[in-house]
This record gives C-alpha cells, structure tokens and sequence, in this order.
C-alpha cells in the first residue's frame, strides 16, 4: 500500500534541511520553486529566489509501512533525567529547542527563555524519538491541531493512519488521537511510530473502555494504570479534565447545554454518582510525577466549555478556569510543562475575555481553543465556523488552534473532511500570525502577490495553501481551449479588456 506524497499535492515543491550547530539537527522546510519574471519577449528580467516554508509533513516517502527514524534518540540519550522545562530553567539550551528556534527563525535563547518562563512548550514525551520538535508559545507560529481517532461506530487502524498522515500533508503541527472504539492500544501505537508530530490523548476515554464504558467502575488505579501505558508508547501530551470540580457541577446544570465535553461530562456524573471529588483533582500530583518522568506536556482540558453561545463567558467556565490555573503552579513546581484547553462556542465580542482571562488567570501558559465557533448555526460548515473565532483569539494571543471540520456536531470525518478542516485552520492561524507580526509571516503572501500582478499562474498555485484546488478552479473557469494555458494575462472573472492587472502594466510602462 502506497502512501499519499507531498510532491503529488505540492508541485514544484521540494524537502529541503537547515543544519543546526550539530549534524544530527536537521530542520525540515519545504521549498517552493518559482519561475523567473520575464519581459514581454520571453528574455528573463528578474530572479524569483525559492521560498522556504514550515513543514510539517515528514519524510516524503510512498512507504506506508514504514515507521520514522528515531531522530532524538542520541539527544534523549546524552541528558540525564530532565525536562524541557528544567532544562530551560537551568539554562540549558536543548537540540529540541534548536531545532525549534530554527523553524521559527529565531535566537535558541529566545526559545529556551520562552520554555523557562511557562509562555511556551515543547511536547515531546520521551518515549516518542520520532516526532520533530516544535514549539506552542503565543510569539511563535499559531499551530493547528487536528482530531482523528475511530469511534465504536467504525474506521480501522489503516484508516486513522491514513487521516494522520493526510493531516500533516496538508499542516497539522499535532495530531490528537480521540479513539474511543476498539483497538485503542494498537491504533495509538501506529499513529506514534509513523507521525512525525506530536501526539495527543485523552487517557479518560481509554480508561473508561477497561471498564465497559460504566463510570462507576472507574478508579485512580484504572486511570493511572492507563497514563503509564500510554506514556510507555510514547503520547506527547495528555488533555486531564482535573479542573472540573463537584462545586462546578451545579453550576453548569443551569446551563441551556450542560455539559458538552465527553472528559467533562464523564467525570461530573462521576462525581455525583459518587458524591466525591474528581481523582484527577484529588491525585494531581502524582500525574505530575508520571509526566515529570516521561516529559510529558498537560494539556488542561476544559471540561467546562460551552456548546452554544448561550452558555459562552458563564460562572462555570471562568470558574473552571481559576483552577486550571492553580493546577498550573502545580504542575510546574513538579517541572512539568502546560497548556490550557479553551472554549468551544463563543459570539466574536465575547473572544477576547476569554484570551484575557486566561492570561490572567493561567499565568500566561499557552491557551489551545476549539475554534471558538461563532453561532450555532453553521451545521456542515463548521469549518468555517471555528476559523472565524480562531483567526481572532489567535490574534489576541493563542497558541494553538483545534481544527474542526465540516462534519463537527454530524459525524466522524473522513479524508476530505479532515483537507477541509485542516487548511481551513492553516488560514486562520496564518491570519492571526500576520497580526502578530510573527518574524517571515508575510514572505509568502508577497511573494504570491508580486506573481498575481506578473501572471504567474503556476507560482500563484504553487504558493498557496491548496495548489491543487487552486489549479482545479482556474481550469474549470477558463474556455475548453485554454484551460491547460497558464500564460494568459488575465483571469475568467474579468475577462482580457477588464483585467485591472494587465490595465496597470500598460499604466506602468507608460508612467516610464
């Protein structure tokens, strides 16, 4: 079985590696050849340098039973038992950092300053040598996230291994697997050997599987039992629903949607069922002595978000909010590295509280959102949906955005869901990142500029975040005899006489 190449969706594209200060640092970019200007008899006027992108995308390779060197096996080897985040503290500028820095074209000392300070993480679990590092930090590039997993309505482990790799191919920095249906061990265990990212989890749901799905039946050592199986495969970083507390259920019963996080939702009927509070919460620091141990990052879930505008900024999830943040301090006490999970459904005026707040209330550790949406109206076009609300919080400072697809609140995705989703958030981090005028952001939007003004077509494709539906669409708009022409000097919208381009050339030359 064949895999899906890079080079066949990115043409003209090639993988391409910066050396760091060591031989076995070896950044991944891909660059994207452009053609040369020429004057109106064909002779070359100016040099169009190639343009280097962040790729996420691994090893271009037609082998999909292939499982990725292990790249950071010499790095892990050579340190004694520490984390990114003590590392940073102690002043140590680790190859994951350099490596970083060098995707982010910035100073290593930045990075590891950023790591010390808890603004930004590096999750890489020990056990995971195959994942190139990058790095989540609200003065870095806004990452995407994008869910796979099975449900006990289907998809096989082939399948998720395809949605992963489709993932990446198209920019997903990390992968969450979300199954909750059978063969939930095995469908991890490949998705770690053969991605390149970071891998998320959320342990609850696989230790809600090894008790028959019954929520009374779960225990602390059922729960703990699961975090060291995963940690021993290698997952990156856990999303622990521990700020969800028995004072916080009465309050989201008001609500008009409740509960609509599955982690949350779980362990508040656990604890009413019980009358106890949450052993996430109870037993806090001995997660943070499993994830000290393997480096593993938490990823503070929101349990308490809100499912529809109506519940969007309430008492229960600002209150939620307060206690991840007191879970922050702890956990870095343990020198384990955070980020915080963020809402879910949000109207566009009510954003940037929430991106305030948790500033505030989380003591700037990286916020990681689902979108937000914003309405509740948007049922097979949720994609876009979220990437409106991410575009935003991004700007206002976060780290990272969970994509969403057309199929959000339908049903499990399939591949193209997952294109769709996935380069709809590329957009909106992209966005946010202009805003933030993150260093080289705006390189590629010029560069495609200038060849939207020369009417080079290939390049205007080539650069794009989809080249081959850009190149789809134009073909589709032009008559039957020029749809494989790309030297026409106008587009099927305007028409040769009404091309605005072509009219300020002959401006230009005129003005010399």
């Amino acid at each position: 079985m064949k895999t899906t190449n890079a080079a066949t969706f990115f043409p003209h594209s090639r993988k391409v590696y910066v050396t760091g200060s060591r031989p076995d640092i070896r950044v991944p970019f891909r660059e994207i050849e452009l053609a040369h200007t020429l004057n109106e008899d064909g002779s070359q006027k100016t040099f169009n340098a190639p343009i280097r992108v962040y790729d996420t995308s691994g090893p271009w390779s037609d082998c999909a039973q292939c499982t990725l060197p292990a790249i950071r096996e010499e790095w892990i080897a050579d340190r004694e038992h520490a984390t990114q985040l003590e590392l940073a503290r102690a002043g140590t500028i680790t190859p994951e950092m350099e490596f970083a820095a060098i995707r982010e074209h910035v100073e290593p000392e930045f990075v590891r300053a950023e790591v010390a300070a808890g603004r930004a993480i590096i999750p890489l679990n020990r056990c995971h040598p195959e994942a190139e590092p990058m790095i989540i930090g609200r003065k870095f590039r806004t990452k995407i996230n994008a869910n796979i997993g099975n449900s006990a309505l289907g998809s096989s482990i082939d399948e998720e291994l395809e949605k992963m790799r489709w993932s990446i191919l198209w920019g997903a920095d990390t992968v969450m697997d979300l199954s909750t249906g059978k063969e939930i061990h095995e469908t991890r265990e490949a998705i770690l050997r053969h991605c390149p990212t970071p891998i998320g989890t959320v342990p609850l749901y696989q230790a809600l599987q090894k008790v028959n799905g019954d929520v009374n039946a779960l225990t602390w050592d059922v729960y703990r039992e699961t975090l060291i199986e995963q940690a021993e495969q290698g997952v990156d970083y856990f999303t622990i629903h521990a700020g969800v507390l028995k004072k916080h259920v009465p309050l989201a019963a008001k609500r008009l949607m409740g509960i609509v996080s599955r982690g949350g939702s779980i362990m508040a009927q656990w604890m009413q069922n019980k009358n106890e509070e949450s052993f996430l919460y109870t037993h806090f620091e001995e997660i943070c002595e499993i994830l000290q141990k393997y480096d593993i990052t938490f990823s503070l879930g929101d349990g308490l978000r809100p499912g529809c505008l109506a519940d969007a900024n309430d008492e229960a999830q600002f209150g939620e909010l307060k206690t991840l943040g007191e879970l922050t301090q702890i956990a870095w006490k343990h020198g384990c590295q955070v980020m915080i999970e963020g809402p879910g459904h949000v109207p566009m005026h009510k954003i940037k509280e929430n991106m305030d707040r948790q500033l505030e209330d989380c003591f700037e550790a990286p916020f990681y959102t689902l979108g937000p949406l914003v309405t509740d109206l948007a049922a097979g076009y949720d994609h876009l949906n979220s990437a409106i609300g991410g575009a935003m919080i991004g700007w206002y400072g976060c780290s990272m955005l969970c994509y969403v697809t057309p199929k959000e609140h339908l049903g499990l995705p399939n591949k193209e869901d997952v294109r769709e989703g996935v380069v709809a958030h590329k957009i909106a981090a992209h966005a946010a990142d202009l805003a933030k005028g993150i260093p080289h952001a705006q390189d590629r939007d010029d560069a495609i500029s200038r060849a939207r003004f020369e009417f080079r077509w290939e390049d205007q494709f080539n650069l794009c975040f989809d080249p081959e539906r850009a190149l789809r669409f134009r073909k589709e708009s032009m008559p039957p005899g020029e749809q494989f022409d790309v030297k026409q000097r106008y587009c099927s919208m305007c028409g040769e006489n009404f091309c605005s381009m072509r009219i300020n050339h002959d401006i230009r030359e005129k003005a010399e």
